[in-house]
């Protein structure tokens, strides 16, 4: 019986909610809460159980608990067999592409870690320095938001494409002056703006010094030399190894996350028949939905994911 390939997914920032670790508390994997917890110098347990929703909106706090979570997940999805079918590639939207890293074996638990923390306080700290907002697009196409952003550029003031998540759906940021008159523009084509509650203007510019910052712990990271393919989000290119993780890594931080491009590279180059999501919230499931309707997808965001159904071997 043949196995179709499977793509694995992993969330970013924002996914985080009060009390996300409760469901995984009791499983095996948990203990590595204390590993993350030693490495970055945060109490894991503290963050995943008892942290107000408020503070962990925090970029720094938000990016470790979905990075512990999804990798909880993730070794509860391989311990139980869930993943029946052989994993072809995977790929994660902004922070999560330092999961997939992780799981995939370019980086080990420690190093993805530690990696995440220093983004994370990179980017928190650029964004004290600097105000900044980002707002998503709703029912605008592509070209149009784009030539949107651009106009509002040439008249002054500071926006830019930050993801594009799928087909009616781009992320802008930059100024609050910036993505504020993005908003007052797009009812002109049909579309609308939806506020994101977010501590900055992140994969845009004003990332430049948290890149610089974050340049130094990539370069001294040992990223594996041969590991399952990563699709890139500044190119939606997969990687397999020798290649320079760190120069993606840096681009990333100021440039578009290409997450529609990035689920056609796993569905189309990739070959991968199913997706899953895995790690807190299903957001990536709706996003993918929409780009690639026909493609299965599953959320693994609890235990009970693991113990309603398996990925099936066909």
């Amino acid at each position: 019986m043949n196995q179709l390939p499977i793509g694995l997914v992993f969330p970013g920032q924002g996914t985080q909610k009060h009390n996300m670790g409760e469901p995984w508390r009791e499983t095996p994997s948990w203990e590595l809460t204390a590993e993350i917890s030693a490495v970055t110098g945060e109490d894991l347990p503290e963050l995943l159980l008892a942290t107000p929703a408020e503070h962990l909106r925090r970029t720094d706090l938000a990016q470790i608990t979905v990075f512990t979570v999804s990798l909880i997940a993730h070794a509860e999805a391989v311990r139980t067999g869930f993943l029946a079918g052989p994993v072809a590639a995977l790929a994660g939207h902004s922070l999560g592409e330092y999961t997939a890293l992780t799981a995939a074996g370019a980086l080990t638990v420690a190093e993805g870690a530690a990696l995440v923390a220093a983004r994370g306080r990179a980017m928190r700290e650029a964004a004290r320095h600097r105000e900044g907002t980002m707002g998503v697009l709703v029912a605008a196409p592509l070209a149009e938001a784009v030539a949107m952003v651009r106009e509002v550029r040439e008249e002054g003031a500071d926006v830019w494409v930050a993801n594009v998540n799928a087909p009616g759906q781009t992320v802008v940021s930059g100024s609050p002056e910036g993505v504020a008159a993005v908003a007052a523009k797009a009812p002109v084509v049909g579309a609308r703006m939806l506020a994101l509650p977010v501590g900055g203007a992140f994969h845009s510019p004003y990332m430049a010094p948290a890149a610089a910052t974050l340049s130094g712990a990539l370069r001294a990271a040992r990223f594996a030399p041969r590991h399952l393919p990563v699709v890139a989000n500044a190119d939606a290119r997969p990687y397999d190894g020798d290649c320079d993780w760190p120069e993606l890594g840096v681009q990333q931080l100021t440039s578009p996350v290409l997450w529609e491009q990035s689920v056609h590279t796993l569905t189309g180059q990739l070959g991968c028949r199913r997706l899953v999501e895995i790690g807190p919230g299903r957001t990536l499931a709706g996003l993918i939905r929409r780009i690639v309707p026909d493609t299965e997808v599953t959320s693994v965001d609890g235990p009970g994911a693991l113990e309603r159904a398996a990925v099936p071997a066909r």
